[in-house]
């Protein structure tokens, strides 16, 4: 069966786990770590592709609003252990939207019609790490916290935190 997420259980409740926070813990740091978090989470998912098909990923092709931090997309590519590829135009699902409207529109007659419209200049390419060992290690300590924060949320609790009201 394919393994569309995962870790989609940990989807079934509204919880979040935030942990190793000191006082030392600035708002970079939560902002870090959710962006690495997003990171590991699309490793997983690409994880989970590869073994489903049999083949791997050379590079990876963003857009998007996520795509324009620089700091997310070397990230990417050091957890992911694949080049990230992000084209100067970052919203290219609305493009291809747009290109699909146009053509049954009439607006163009055929792919030909569009060519260099989105090769634009001003691409990116993200290169992953060599030191391959370091972000292995990670990957495997988020995949164990992950692991761990299972089960955090209990089923009898309420969306909005623990049965005795203190809130989530």
């Amino acid at each position: 069966m394919p393994r569309i997420f995962p870790h989609a259980s940990l989807l079934s409740t509204n919880s979040t786990q935030k942990v190793g926070i000191t006082h030392h813990t600035q708002k970079a740091h939560i902002a870090r770590a959710t962006l690495e978090a997003t990171c590991f989470q699309t490793r997983a998912i690409l994880d989970a592709m590869a073994a489903d098909s049999g083949r791997t990923l050379a590079s990876l092709a963003v857009d998007g609003g996520l795509s324009a931090s620089d700091v997310c997309m070397q990230a990417q590519a050091d957890v992911s252990g694949i080049r990230v590829d992000r084209p100067a135009m970052r919203e290219t699902t609305a493009l291809g939207a747009a290109i699909a409207a146009g053509l049954a529109t009439g607006v163009w007659e055929a792919l030909a019609d569009l060519d260099g419209l989105a090769d634009r200049p001003g691409r990116t390419v993200f290169e992953p790490s060599p030191d391959r060992a370091k972000y292995e290690r990670l990957y495997a300590r988020w995949g164990r916290a992950v692991e761990m924060s299972r089960g955090w949320v209990r089923d009898d609790e309420d969306s909005e935190g623990s049965k005795d009201g203190e809130g989530g």
